[in-house]
C-alpha cells in the first residue's frame, strides 16, 4: 500500500488546565469590580455637579459668556474764585485704554500698531502678557487719546477694546500746584486738594453687566443684563482767588530772585470768617507732569505740611495771653539788661543798642521784638514778676495749645501735619524751655497753625476753623459742600485784648508809615521772627541759617481788620532774615489793597 504524502503536523495540543481558567475568572471578577466602583463614583461626582453643586456651576458657565465692564466715573473738577465767579483750574480731558484679548489678538499686530501710534502710552510688556496661560484679559496702554484711539481701532485687530478714561488737566500749569496736587496713573489723588478730596472728586464707579460670545464681545440680548450707573465726583469750588494768587506767587519768585532764599511759601486768609483767599509754595512744579519732579520735597504744602518755628511771631500769643489774664497792659514796664539767665542759661535779645537799657514799656518790647520782654510777659502769667514757676508754664500752654490750637490739626480740609507743644512740667530745664516758647523756639508749628491763631488776637479774639472750600458747583451754582471741616469757632480773647494787640502791632509798622511803605488811610500792622535751625541736636549759633518770618493784616483805617497775611521765606545753608520776610509782606499787602480794591479808611 502506497505511504500518504500527508505529514503529520508537529503541533502538540493539550487539553486546556483547569488551574488557568480559574486565574482568568478571578481578573474578570476583579475588572467587573473596578468598573462597578468607577461607574459609582461617577454617578456619584455626576449627583454633586448637578444637584448639590448645581448652582455654583451655573456661575461658572455664566462666567464664560458674561462681560463685566466697570463704567468709570468722572472725576470731579476743580475750581477757584475769579471775584465772583468760579473759574476752573483743574479738567478733564477724555483718554482711553486699549486692553486686549491675548488668547485671540495677535501679537504681531498689536506690538505694530502701538509701536506705530502709542508707544508712549504703552503700560506693559506684550512678552510678559503673551507668556502668562490663560490670560484672556490685559491692559496694555493708558492715557491714550481720542485720536490716537481711533488710529488702533482703524487696524481692526481682533479682540481690542477701548476703555473710556478721564485724564486730568490743568490749564493754569503750575499755579498754585502746592495746593492742587496731581493725580497719578492709576487715577487716585496725591498730596493737596486732589489728595485730601479723593474720595469726593473720584466719585464711584459704575457696573455694566452683560452676555457676551466666546470671543466676549457683548451681545445686545440676555435677561440678567445690568447697568449701574456711575456716580460722577464733586466739582470742588475753593476759596483761593486765581488772580489773587497768582499775583501773588509773581511777587514770591521775585523776592526769590533778589535775595539768597530759595524758597518761600505765603498765606492769605480772611481773619473774619477762616476763608483762604491764596495758598503759595515756591519753586512749585507742573501738575500735568509731577513724574519729571526730581526731589519729592516739591510735593509738600509748606503751609499745611511743615511745622518750625516761627520765631518771634509767637510773642503775639504770650503777649495777647498775659494781656487777656489781666497781668499786662501795653504800658505795664520792665527793665531790659539785654538778656535773662533762666537754668544757668544767659538769653540775649537779638537788639542790643545802649539806648534800649533800662525800664521799658511792653507796646516798646514788642515794637524791638525783645525776647526778655516776652519771658516778662511769661513771669506775669506766674504771678511773680521775679521768675519763671510752673503756673506761668501751665498757663502759657493753655493759652498756646488749647485756646490759640498751636501743635494740633486746624481742622482745614487739606492734609496737615500736627507739629507739637513741649509739656509744661515733663522734662529737663522746663523753664529755659518755656522761656524759648514765648519767643517761638522749643516748639513746632505750622504757618496755617500761626495765622489762624494770629487772626483770633486781631479780630476781636475768635478762633476759627480755616477753610479752602467754598462749596460744590451744581448747575452753575456754587451750593454748600456738607461738613469738611470742623467749623469750630471759639471765643478765646476779649475785645479789649483784641483791641490792644491791634494797637501795638499797627505801632509796630509806623516806620513803614513814614518812609511811604503803608499808604495813608490804610491800618498795617504787623510782626516778623526770625528763627536759628536746629543742627546735630542743638541751635546753631553761628547763625549761618535763619528762617525769616512775618506776619501781619491790611484793613481800612479804624475798621476791623479782614486780611491776614504770612510770609516765610528760607533757603539750605543761607541766612535768610525777617527783613527779607518783610520786603516780601510789603509788596503783597499793597497789591492785595490794588487788587480787592479795598477803599481807604476814614
Amino acid at each position: 500500500m502506497p505511504r500518504s504524502n500527508i505529514q503529520r503536523s508537529n503541533v502538540r495540543y493539550s487539553a486546556p488546565n483547569s488551574g488557568d481558567a480559574a486565574n482568568s475568572h478571578h481578573r474578570i471578577k476583579i475588572l467587573k469590580k473596578v468598573v462597578l466602583v468607577t461607574l459609582a463614583i461617577i454617578a456619584v461626582r455626576l449627583f454633586a455637579i448637578q444637584i448639590i453643586e448645581h448652582d455654583h456651576w451655573v456661575a461658572k458657565a455664566d462666567e464664560q459668556h458674561t462681560l463685566l465692564e466697570a463704567i468709570v466715573a468722572k472725576r470731579g473738577e476743580i475750581y477757584m474764585m475769579d471775584g465772583d465767579e468760579p473759574a476752573a483750574v483743574v479738567l478733564n480731558q477724555t483718554t482711553y485704554q486699549i486692553i486686549i484679548d491675548p488668547s485671540v489678538t495677535e501679537k504681531d499686530k498689536i506690538q505694530h500698531a502701538l509701536a506705530t501710534y502709542a508707544a508712549t502710552y504703552q503700560t506693559a510688556d506684550l512678552d510678559e502678557v503673551y507668556s502668562e496661560e490663560g490670560l484672556r484679559y490685559a491692559i496694555i496702554a493708558k492715557n491714550v487719546p481720542k485720536s490716537i484711539a481711533d488710529q488702533i481701532a482703524a487696524e481692526e485687530i481682533s479682540a481690542v477694546w477701548f476703555a473710556k478714561n478721564n485724564q486730568r488737566v490743568y490749564p493754569e500749569g503750575d499755579l498754585a500746584s502746592g495746593l492742587l496736587g496731581f493725580v497719578n496713573a492709576d487715577g487716585i489723588g496725591q498730596y493737596g486738594v486732589e489728595g485730601s478730596l479723593n474720595n469726593l472728586l473720584s466719585g464711584k464707579d459704575g457696573l455694566l453687566k452683560s452676555t457676551a460670545d466666546v470671543n466676549k464681545v457683548a451681545l445686545s440680548i440676555g435677561n440678567d443684563n445690568v447697568k449701574i450707573p456711575a456716580e460722577d465726583g464733586k466739582n470742588i469750588v475753593l476759596s483761593v482767588d486765581r488772580g489773587l494768587q497768582k499775583g501773588v506767587e509773581e511777587r514770591a519768585i521775585n523776592a526769590i530772585n533778589n535775595t539768597a532764599a530759595s524758597n518761600a511759601s505765603v498765606l492769605i486768609m480772611n481773619s473774619n470768617t477762616g476763608e483762604v483767599l491764596t495758598m503759595a509754595n515756591l519753586p512749585d512744579y507742573d501738575p500735568a507732569n509731577y513724574g519729571n519732579v526730581t526731589d519729592a520735597s516739591a510735593y509738600v504744602n509748606y503751609v499745611t505740611d511743615d511745622p518750625y518755628e516761627p520765631a518771634s511771631i509767637c510773642k503775639n500769643f504770650a503777649f495777647s495771653a498775659a494781656i487777656n489774664e489781666g497781668v499786662m497792659t501795653p504800658d505795664t514796664t520792665f527793665f531790659n539788661q539785654h538778656y535773662e539767665e533762666v537754668d544757668d542759661w544767659k538769653i540775649w535779645n537779638a537788639e542790643q543798642r545802649s539806648s534800649l537799657y533800662g525800664t521799658l514799656t511792653m507796646r516798646q518790647a514788642l515794637y524791638w521784638s525783645l525776647n526778655t520782654g516776652s519771658i516778662y510777659a511769661l513771669k506775669l502769667l506766674g504771678g511773680d514778676p521775679t521768675r519763671i514757676n510752673q503756673q506761668g508754664r501751665e498757663k502759657l500752654y493753655d493759652y498756646y495749645y488749647n485756646k490759640f490750637r498751636l501743635g494740633q490739626a486746624t481742622g482745614i480740609e487739606l492734609i496737615e501735619a500736627e507739629g507739637y507743644i513741649e509739656d509744661p512740667n515733663e522734662g529737663w530745664g522746663r523753664d529755659s524751655t518755656y522761656a524759648n516758647m514765648t519767643f517761638g523756639q522749643n516748639l513746632k508749628i505750622t504757618m496755617l497753625q500761626t495765622a489762624t491763631a494770629f487772626s483770633a488776637v486781631i479780630n476781636g479774639g475768635y478762633w476759627r476753623t480755616p477753610t479752602v472750600v467754598k462749596g460744590e458747583l451744581v448747575d452753575d451754582k456754587i451750593v454748600p459742600l456738607g461738613s469738611t471741616s470742623t467749623g469750630i469757632e471759639d471765643k478765646i480773647l476779649s475785645d479789649e485784648t483784641s483791641a490792644m494787640m491791634r494797637e501795638m502791632l499797627i505801632n509796630n509798622r509806623d516806620y513803614k508809615v513814614r518812609d511811604g511803605t503803608d499808604r495813608p488811610g490804610y491800618d498795617v500792622g504787623g510782626k516778623s521772627g526770625t528763627a536759628q535751625v536746629v543742627r546735630n541736636g542743638a541751635y546753631d549759633d553761628t547763625f549761618a541759617e535763619l528762617v525769616g518770618s512775618y506776619i501781619g493784616f491790611v484793613a481800612p483805617a479804624g475798621e476791623m481788620p479782614e486780611y491776614v497775611i504770612m510770609v516765610r521765606m528760607w533757603g539750605e545753608g543761607q541766612s535768610i532774615g525777617s527783613g527779607d520776610a518783610m520786603g516780601l509782606f510789603d509788596d503783597i499787602s499793597n497789591y492785595l489793597i490794588n487788587y480787592l480794591k479795598i477803599k481807604p479808611g476814614a
